[in-house]
């Protein structure tokens, strides 16, 4: 670990690539996501002198595709990927990789060594490192009275379980988030993700006009507590393979915590040394 708290990058990445060719139609990435539970792909040029020319994420299948109604079985690939690819040298600290992602409103960077992308690495790789480290950001926020109530989004974005699925890709759009939680006769009832809509909606080549909400959300709501530790909203995360949690208090939901929250507030207590580095 270096003296911010976070280890390199290299030692948190990922080295096994995914990786689809630029004619690969938007069905067929969703499917080779679903099948190695994955929310990337890098995307490889027809030219193979040219190797990986983009990187395609659920948010871009979500966004650029299900929210505008294109046609998932005949739209490429390379016309909703994001290129050039954006890279970060192993050596560099978790702390950079955050403030990269950040500021550049990503999920996930390519890792570069000797001009090569060796691997990968995601926002759950940074949570991983800032709750791995012994002493740095997230420590220091465990101090804080009650550090979920400051990370959460308090704002409650919902819809209901009969909308459909193009309804909620373009209302997370809209939104630029990843999640919404449903609701029914009034009550929050589940929550439905980009995952969702990827792996249960895109890869099933279901009808995004047609099929309802409920069909693809998660429900019961997975919680927890305000009073809890970012290191147990963390370990529940990983241990239950989400990315969202509703947070509660005296059982009643007063927020949602998602895997970005855990990393944004130590993106901007460290931002004034980023900034002096860069």
């Amino acid at each position: 670990m270096n003296e911010h708290g976070a280890g390199a990058v290299k030692d948190f990445m990922h080295r096994y690539l995914e990786v689809v060719s630029q004619d690969t139609t938007v069905t067929a990435a969703a499917e080779r996501m679903d099948a190695r539970r994955i929310g990337c792909l890098l995307v490889e040029s027809n030219d193979p002198k040219r190797g990986p020319v983009g990187i395609v994420t659920e948010a871009d299948l979500v966004r650029k595709v299900l929210a505008k109604g294109l046609d998932p079985t005949v739209t490429m690939v390379d016309g909703v990927m994001v290129s050039p690819i954006l890279t970060i040298a192993g050596d560099r600290s978790m702390l950079d990789a955050s403030h990269m992602m950040e500021n550049n409103h990503v999920r996930h960077l390519c890792v570069v060594e000797a001009g090569e992308i060796v691997g990968i690495v995601s926002v759950r790789d940074l949570v991983r490192s800032f709750v791995d480290a012994e002493s740095g950001p997230v420590c220091e926020l465990d101090k804080v009275y009650r550090p979920l109530g400051v990370l959460m989004a308090t704002t409650l974005a919902t819809i209901h379980s009969e909308a459909s699925l193009l309804e909620a890709a373009r209302l997370m759009g809209e939104k630029r988030i990843g999640s919404l939680l449903t609701i029914e006769a009034g009550e929050i009832v589940g929550i439905v993700t980009e995952r969702d809509l990827v792996r249960k909606g895109l890869a099933t080549n279901r009808d995004a006009g047609g099929t309802h909400v409920s069909a693809v959300m998660s429900s019961p709501l997975l919680s927890i507590d305000v009073n809890r530790t970012i290191r147990d909203a963390s370990k529940a995360m990983a241990e239950q393979g989400v990315r969202h949690l509703t947070v509660t208090e005296h059982t009643k939901i007063v927020g949602v915590l998602s895997v970005r929250d855990l990393v944004k507030m130590v993106s901007v207590r460290d931002r004034p040394r980023f900034l002096g580095k860069t």
